[in-house]
Parts: structure tokens; C-alpha cells; sequence
């Protein structure tokens, strides 16, 4: 078996299906890791979406903002961006499946000293302690009631993480983490809507990945930083590069850590 993670692919199927011909992947044979942020900008989410349902065991993906985003569409706890582009989705006649088995996904995924994310982490959590904290989000996406989750926790401002916080304010943080993180202050509070390269951040900030931290143990997979682009270093794999914006989508053979892009088939998201 051949284990592979995929960066952000954010509707972009053509350029997905150019990426698996390259690969010569097969469900029967491979497994592949998804960064998140399977849905919205690019023009074809749906057919994503039945893509990956359609894998079985072979997909492990972790659900990012875009996500979550479709999920608060549907269940009417945010309106429409300017640059959604859901409707394929919303409107579809099998949607109600397609977000349950959309909910069901993980917010991180532990396994063979790797936790894959779709963001980041805090660095005062474990491997172990953010599975723990992705479990309590899981819990209450996977429930009768994740309608009200979706509104507690879509929009509103996050405060900072605390292992005292309880209720809607410690899904607000732990999220901001799992779906938002890019550079971290001193204190390893989020450097909100900065989302731009490294070295044009604020003074005096780090990728969340630089900090010190006791996540590494692991070695940390994710996406949602398409300004960061490709970057390999020894307890981390950013693997964004911005199919979306008409650039590449990128995987990594975990294993070996062997890269394979291809250019984006879809028209730059505008």
C-alpha cells in the first residue's frame, strides 16, 4: 500500500483527476490523505465530493473552513460569500447525504507518528491532547443537533485557547486552530486575517509550525495556506499551492516524501 496526502483541491476535479492519472492511484491499492477544504472556489465541489464518498477506506480527509463553510450554507447559519461557488452542491438531489457524510469526517487524523489537519495546531497541545480536542468537535458534528453547533461556532469571534474554556467558547478556539492558523504571536495566539507569506508578517510572529511545540513529536500534514505554497521541513508538510488560484495541486508519497504536482486544469479563481 502506497499512503499519499493531497493538498486543498477546493472543487478543482480536473486538475484532481490529472494528479491521480500521474499518481496511477487505485482505491484497491493506495491510500490518500486529504488536507481539507474539498469544496468552494473552484467550479466542480460536487463531483468532489461524490469522488471521495465514492473511495471508501481509500480516502482519509480532515474537514477544513471551506467545509465547514458548506455545512453553516446548509444548515442557514450563514449566507453566501462573494466568491462561494456551492450551488452544484446545495441544489444537488443526493445533498443531505453528501453532508452527512461530510460532518461525519474528522477535524485530525493520528497515525504512524503524522497528524494530518487541515490548518494548524496550538503549541501547547500533544498528538495525542489535539485528537482529544478534535474528538469533542467530532462529537458534536457527527450529533442530532450539529445544526446548532454550525451556529454557535460559524462567524463568531474566537477567544483564546484555554484548557478551562467549556461550550461554544472552547469549539471557537480549538477550530480557530484546526481550520484557520497560520502565524502565531509569542503567546501562540493566531495572528487574525493575516494570510499572506512569512516574511510578511507582523514582527514578532512565527509559523504556527515554527513554534516550539509538543505536537512534534509527529510530523504535522496540512493545506489551507496557499501563500506558503510547498514546504517540506523535518516535522511538517504544507502541501497548499494554490489549485485555486491557477497554480498546482500537489501530493507528497508520505513514506518517502516524493512529490508529484500538476499544474491547474481549472481557470484561476477570481
Amino acid at each position: 500500500m502506497t499512503r499519499y496526502a493531497i493538498g486543498d483541491i477546493q472543487g478543482c476535479k480536473a486538475s484532481l483527476d490529472r494528479l491521480l492519472e500521474k499518481l496511477d492511484y487505485s482505491a484497491s491499492r493506495d491510500t490518500l490523505w486529504l488536507t481539507g477544504d474539498l469544496v468552494n472556489r473552484g467550479p466542480r465541489s460536487l463531483d468532489v465530493l461524490h469522488w471521495a464518498r465514492a473511495q471508501g477506506d481509500a480516502v482519509v480527509t480532515v474537514l477544513g473552513n471551506h467545509d465547514l463553510h458548506l455545512l453553516a450554507r446548509v444548515s442557514g447559519a450563514v449566507g453566501e460569500k462573494k466568491r462561494d461557488t456551492l450551488d452544484d452542491v446545495l441544489h444537488a438531489p443526493d445533498r443531505d447525504d453528501l453532508v452527512d457524510w461530510l460532518r461525519m469526517r474528522p477535524m485530525a487524523h493520528v497515525e504512524n507518528e503524522r497528524i494530518l489537519i487541515h490548518a494548524g495546531l496550538h503549541p501547547s497541545w500533544s498528538a495525542a491532547e489535539a485528537r482529544g480536542y478534535a474528538a469533542e468537535l467530532e462529537h458534536e458534528l457527527a450529533g442530532p443537533d450539529w445544526k446548532t453547533f454550525i451556529a454557535k461556532t460559524a462567524g463568531a469571534k474566537a477567544p483564546a485557547w484555554d484548557t478551562a474554556l467549556t461550550g461554544a467558547d472552547r469549539w471557537r478556539a480549538a477550530l480557530s486552530y484546526f481550520v484557520r492558523a497560520r502565524m502565531l504571536d509569542r503567546e501562540g495566539h493566531i495572528v487574525a486575517d493575516y494570510d499572506g507569506p512569512p516574511k510578511g508578517a507582523p514582527a514578532g510572529t512565527l509559523p504556527w509550525f515554527a513554534m516550539p511545540a509538543r505536537w512534534n513529536t509527529h510530523t504535522a500534514v496540512f493545506g489551507h495556506w496557499a501563500a506558503l505554497g510547498l514546504d517540506i521541513g523535518p516535522q511538517h508538510l504544507g502541501l497548499d499551492t494554490g489549485c485555486v488560484w491557477g497554480k498546482s495541486l500537489t501530493a507528497i508519497r508520505l513514506d518517502d516524501r516524493t512529490v508529484t504536482s500538476v499544474k491547474a486544469a481549472e481557470p484561476k479563481n477570481s
